[in-house]
């Protein structure tokens, strides 16, 4: 099997040996993270020098069934990263075929296919009646796609008779809660993947959930095993999740970025896909052109070698930032 992982954002040192050492600091637009960390302050040595705690768990779960709105007849669980779970759903099922809605983050499509499974990128739900497993991104990455939640809950009620699944994939949902799946109570055979990372800007953290139905959460817990989730993942991750007053604020302070952020874009002469509060999707037939000239000055964003006219760029973190991306997208036309 390929062991192929696509191109992601975020790889400084690729940048570096691609577009050398910029005039000043990188200004990395390249991925979906919040710029304004969670502050997570201090966490006790006793998260480093002891094994995790199984109290400590079971706060962590606590507080992000409370932040998602899980539903009562679902289980959750902690896994180090929500990659780390796209990576281990292939292996509990024996050879199927996988409906994935596309164009979407890469590494599904590539999980699967990994372990021998069947993979169809379609562009609508309806497209691979036969499926066994259908996944989808919601909201989507890149382009922002909504898929809503009645259309989410007929296919899961589809799949159920024969034993299918619907993976929805919930990672960029904290800035759109609306769209949720979490809440919706008894659906049969649907997994809930979430990221905390993106939201709480602390990717490094590594870690993430996944809700649905105790035979197939369970299964998941086991097979990722004891002390999976660090210590400071465990208390940190709590702490973020019940801060409410920060979730609220930071909800409404990517949303003015991103607003001055389209601006810009638009200034620019950028037709804007789509994207969410967390990164803009824009298309122009100079990208790959665009996307060098703003990585030797410095300033890294995302492009796609599936999709070369796209380029994706995160929220700036600064009014400063934001106006080095002005100027140089200006001077880029």
């Amino acid at each position: 099997m390929s062991s192929f992982h696509p191109r992601h954002g975020g790889d400084l040192a690729a940048a570096r040996r691609t577009f050398g050492s910029p005039p000043c600091a990188w200004l990395d637009l390249s991925t979906g993270v919040n710029p304004w960390p969670y502050p997570y302050g201090a966490i006790g040595p006793e998260t480093l020098t002891r094994l995790p705690q199984h109290d400590a768990m079971e706060a962590l779960l606590a507080a992000a069934r409370e932040a998602y709105g899980i539903a009562p007849a679902s289980v959750l669980a902690a896994a180090p990263g929500s990659q780390a779970l796209l990576q281990l759903l292939p292996a509990m099922r024996t050879r199927c075929r996988v409906a994935v809605l596309a164009p979407t983050y890469e590494e599904h499509a590539v999980a699967w296919r990994r372990l021998g499974h069947v993979v169809d990128e379609v562009r609508s739900l309806g497209q691979r009646p036969d499926a066994d497993v259908v996944v989808v991104v919601n909201p989507n990455n890149p382009d922002g796609r909504i898929t809503d939640r009645e259309t989410l809950v007929r296919a899961a009620e589809k799949l159920a008779p024969r034993g299918g699944w619907l993976v929805v994939d919930e990672t960029f949902a904290d800035v759109a809660p609306d769209v949720s799946l979490a809440s919706a109570p008894g659906l049969p055979n649907t997994l809930i993947v979430r990221s905390f990372g993106k939201f709480f800007g602390l990717p490094g953290l590594r870690l993430g959930f996944v809700a649905g139905p105790p035979t197939l959460v369970d299964g998941i817990a086991r097979r990722l095993g004891p002390w999976a989730v660090s210590g400071p993942a465990l208390e940190i991750g709590r702490r973020a999740l019940a801060d409410t007053d920060w979730i609220v604020r930071t909800r409404a302070r990517l949303a003015d970025m991103r607003l001055r952020l389209d601006g810009v874009l638009s200034e620019a002469g950028l037709s804007l896909v789509g994207g969410t509060d967390l990164f803009r999707l824009v298309e122009t037939a100079g990208a790959r052109d665009l996307a060098h000239r703003l990585g030797r000055a410095g300033i890294l964003v995302r492009s796609f070698d599936r999709h070369p006219s796209w380029l994706r760029i995160g929220l700036p973190p600064s009014l400063d930032a934001l106006q080095r991306l002005s100027a140089e997208l200006k001077g880029a036309r």
